[in-house]
């Protein structure tokens, strides 16, 4: 296997990296690969749980940003309580 050096963690990525392997229980090399393989498109959906994949996406379509937005505002009018029900 390549042995590879890496430079120029930011603040963020290496509390990311750190938090990954002590919740996982992982070395650091584990959970930076863990993390390079996430990043190139490389681990499946199945080994992520915070991940709902897009294996989906081409039978069931996307929305767009600009689709989302107006499909959450015109929902809105629901997230609001009607006192009255609750007396």
């Amino acid at each position: 296997m390549t042995q590879l050096t890496i430079r120029g963690f930011d603040e963020q990525l290496e509390q990311r990296l750190l938090r990954l392997a002590r919740v996982e229980g992982l070395s650091l090399n584990k959970a930076a690969l863990k993390l390079m393989r996430r990043g190139a498109g490389l681990d499946s959906a199945a080994d992520r749980p915070d991940v709902i994949g897009d294996e989906l996406d081409d039978f069931i379509g996307v929305w767009s940003k600009d689709e989302e937005r107006d499909f959450l505002d015109s929902i809105q009018v629901f997230e609001q309580i009607d006192e009255s029900f609750w007396s």
